[in-house]
């Protein structure tokens, strides 16, 4: 009888979980990035597999729990209040991006409200003054809601992906579109 072992799922396999959400919209970068972690298209289509196993699973833990067992530990646990909300920030690095933590947000309880890629605290974030700075990969929805307002949320495609209407100082309207939290596009 043959004996199946499944390998560990960790924070490279997590990573190649964010890449292959942000593979529709920047194939170019998601493979340098693929690169650059060692890893096939088939790892990352296998971790992929393995995540939404996870995340289907009938034995399936709680999102936070996941996380942590996936991503250890937090670097850091912060309270945050949003609105009349209390929560939880959890960050945990993640090396492809170093400037970058993955955030989780938990409410009362546990429940995970949001989960995304945001600047790491203590690092400034870029310079945004135009559509010329808005380029894949280089912000998250935080940092360009607040160099563009009045910026209007909108839903995106999926769960992990938002949209952002913002108007950079040439006056006309665009759409920014996110995967994870981190640009991927702004259209036409």
């Amino acid at each position: 009888m043959t004996e199946t072992v499944t390998r560990p799922f960790g924070p490279l396999e997590f990573q190649l979980v964010l890449l292959r959400r942000m593979a529709d919209h920047q194939p170019g970068l998601v493979e340098d990035a693929r690169h650059e972690l060692g890893a096939s298209i088939a790892d990352m289509r296998e971790a992929n597999k393995r995540w939404q196993g996870m995340l289907r699973s009938s034995r399936s833990r709680g999102a936070l729990s996941r996380y942590r067992s996936v991503l250890g530990p937090p670097e850091a646990v912060v309270p945050r209040r949003i609105g009349d909300l209390e929560c939880e920030a959890q960050l945990w690095p993640v090396p492809l991006w170093p400037r970058l933590r993955f955030e989780v947000l938990a409410g009362p309880g546990g429940a995970v409200w949001n989960e995304w890629l945001i600047r790491a605290p203590g690092i400034p974030g870029p310079e945004l003054r135009g559509v010329a700075d808005l380029r894949p990969w280089s912000c998250t929805v935080d940092e360009a809601a607040r160099a563009f307002p009045p910026a209007r949320p909108m839903e995106g495609s999926a769960p992990t992906r938002w949209q952002l209407e913002v108007t950079p100082p040439d006056g006309r309207a665009r759409v920014a579109e996110f995967t994870w939290g981190l640009l991927q596009r702004l259209l036409p």
